[in-house]
């Protein structure tokens, strides 16, 4: 069952079903033209339904960061989609995003709710029902939940914990709670029943041609297992 149906009003209701973490080392990558391939990465999962989106972007020069998050908020906001820019709040800021996300060593939750305006969104990073309450507390709108399965996309993953880490955050919070790390077609079902508001994906999503075909099966499970609840 899905738990977390996210808070009353506001951009914070948004944060469920297919969370697209667009990072250019996947969507762009072996491309010649690496902005022209970010662009028409977005571009196809916007077409295929979706309407969050993460920007993650970690070597990237804090010029090239802002450069490239007003491109894609602009896309968003044209879809009608939300963008969510990783880490920097600054660039988040600048850039007309819709969000932040912070992970535990990013500025502290207290200090970027002081800084965000309101309707703000701010994300966070946890690992356990510890850190996901206490993000609650500071200020989160949401949380994210991970390790749940094994990936490739971060050289410094935790070890998997599995769908039962979503369960116990979804039981702690009433903030939505998004699934991380290892999310693919064939295992998101897993994380949705266990409680995800959201589930967040990358390389089975922007890993090669088909951006646009794996959105909507993403967004096709989403609608089934949330007919279930």
């Amino acid at each position: 069952m899905v738990r977390n149906a996210g808070k009353a009003g506001g951009s914070a209701g948004r944060i469920f079903g297919l969370y697209a973490i667009l990072d250019p080392s996947v969507a762009a990558a072996d491309n010649g033209d690496p902005e022209g391939g970010l662009d028409r990465a977005l571009a196809e999962a916007l077409d295929g339904g979706c309407r969050l989106v993460q920007y993650r972007d970690k070597p990237a020069s804090p010029r090239l960061l802002l450069s490239r998050a007003r491109r894609l908020a602009h896309a968003c906001r044209g879809a009608g989609a939300l963008l969510i820019v990783n880490d920097r709040l600054d660039v988040a800021l600048l850039s007309g995003a819709d969000g932040c996300h912070l992970g535990q060593d990013d500025l502290p939750l207290p200090a970027a709710r002081r800084i965000a305006p309101e309707g703000f969104l701010l994300g966070a990073s946890t690992h356990d029902v510890r850190e996901a309450t206490q993000a609650e507390a500071q200020g989160a709108d949401y949380v994210g939940v991970g390790a749940v399965f094994r990936t490739t996309s971060k050289a410094d993953a935790l070890m998997a914990r599995g769908p039962g880490l979503v369960a116990d955050v979804a039981a702690a919070v009433s903030i939505p709670t998004v699934a991380i790390s290892g999310i693919t077609r064939g295992n998101v079902r897993e994380a949705i029943r266990a409680g995800a508001s959201a589930f967040a994906v990358i390389s089975d999503l922007f890993a090669g041609p088909g951006i646009r075909e794996r959105t909507v099966e993403f967004l096709r499970i989403w609608e089934e297992e949330k007919s279930l609840r």
